[in-house]
C-alpha cells in the first residue's frame, strides 16, 4: 500500500496539470488536496516550481508558449487572456507576441511582464481556448482593432473567415456595446466590406456605376459589351479597358474564381486590360475608385497612342 500510495495521491494534481499545459495555481493545489505547507515542500523537493507567485509548473521547469500565458492569467486573477494574446489563441496572427496582454474586471496596477487592462466583461465577451480563459472572438478583433494597422486588422479578419469562426452578427453586436472603445471605429470599417447592401445587387452596382462615370465626367462604357467570346461588365473600346463589377455571391465557388482568373489572362492576350471593383468598395470610396479608372484610361491612351 506504501508503494501505491504517492501516486494515486499525485494522479489528481498530474491529470490537471496535463490539461493546463504544465500549469497549476495555490488555489487548483487546494483543491486536488495541497496545503500550503505541501504545496512549499513539492516545491522543495521539485515536484513544483514556482512560475509567479501563486503558479507553480509540475514535474518541469520550462514551459511552452501556451502554458506560460496561462501562468500569467493565473497570476493575475480574475483575468483573460486579450488583444494580441488572445488572437494568437484563436489563431489570427502570424507570430506568438512576446508580452501578455491581460483583461481584468477591477482597476490594478500592472505587474512586470504583463500588459494589464481594465474592463468588466458581460459573458458573451469571455470564453475557453486549449483550458486557457480568454476573450470571445468578437471583443478580441475589437481589442486587435485598436492596437493593430489596417492591413493587419484586415488580415485577422481574413483569418478568421478562413477558420470559419467568422460570424457578423456577434462582431456588430461586439461593436454596439464598444461605446468609446479606441479600436470601435477602425473595426466598424474593416467590417464594412462584409456587409450586405440591398441596393448593391449586380443590377443596382451597374447603376450606380454609370451614374458615377456621368458625375466624374469620364467616357461612357459599353455596358455587359462581349469581347473575344467574353461578356464584360463596362468595357471602353478605344482604351482597350474592362472594369469588372464584383459581386461577392457571384465568386463563391472555386470554379468561379478559376474561370476568372482565366479571363483575365485570355483578355490580356488580346491586348484588353482589366481591373476589378468589388461592391464594398465602390460603397465606401466612391470617388477614389472613379479618380483611379481615370487614371488608368489616361494610361492606357498613352500606350495605345
Amino acid at each position: 500500500m506504501g508503494d501505491n500510495e504517492q501516486p494515486i495521491r499525485h494522479r489528481p494534481l498530474l491529470e490537471l496539470a496535463t490539461r493546463q499545459h504544465g500549469v497549476v495555481s495555490t488555489r487548483q493545489l487546494k483543491a486536488v488536496g495541497y496545503s500550503r505547507s505541501s504545496a512549499s515542500k513539492a516545491n522543495k523537493v521539485g515536484r513544483l516550481y514556482r512560475v509567479h507567485r501563486g503558479v507553480y509548473t509540475v514535474g518541469r521547469k520550462n514551459l511552452d508558449w501556451h502554458g506560460r500565458c496561462l501562468a500569467a492569467v493565473l497570476a493575475n486573477r480574475p483575468a483573460l487572456a486579450s488583444h494580441t494574446a488572445a488572437g494568437w489563441l484563436w489563431g489570427l496572427l502570424r507570430w506568438a507576441p512576446e508580452a501578455f496582454h491581460l483583461t481584468v474586471p477591477t482597476k490594478r496596477r500592472s505587474k512586470r511582464g504583463f500588459a494589464i487592462h481594465f474592463a468588466l466583461l458581460p459573458d458573451v465577451d469571455i470564453a475557453v481556448i486549449d483550458e486557457i480563459p480568454a476573450t470571445a472572438l468578437p471583443r478580441t478583433l475589437l481589442d486587435l482593432a485598436g492596437m493593430l494597422a489596417e492591413a493587419q486588422l484586415m488580415r485577422a479578419l481574413e483569418r478568421a473567415e478562413e477558420l470559419q469562426i467568422f460570424d457578423l452578427g456577434p462582431m456588430q453586436a461586439s461593436l454596439a456595446r464598444a461605446g468609446a472603445h479606441p479600436g470601435a471605429r477602425s473595426l466598424r470599417a474593416a467590417l464594412s466590406i462584409y456587409e450586405d447592401d440591398p441596393t448593391f445587387t449586380r443590377s443596382g452596382l451597374e447603376k450606380r456605376f454609370i451614374s458615377l462615370v456621368r458625375e466624374l465626367g469620364l467616357p461612357r462604357p459599353a455596358m455587359n459589351f462581349v469581347v473575344g467570346g467574353f461578356e464584360l461588365d463596362a468595357y471602353w473600346e478605344r482604351e482597350r479597358f474592362v472594369v469588372e463589377l464584383d459581386v461577392f455571391e457571384t465568386h463563391g465557388t472555386h470554379a468561379a474564381f478559376e474561370r476568372d482568373r482565366q479571363r483575365q489572362d485570355d483578355l490580356l492576350l488580346i491586348g484588353v486590360e482589366m481591373i476589378r471593383v468589388t461592391s464594398p468598395r465602390l460603397r465606401r470610396e466612391p470617388r477614389a475608385v472613379m479618380r483611379r479608372i481615370s487614371m488608368h484610361l489616361d494610361r492606357r491612351r498613352r500606350e495605345l497612342a
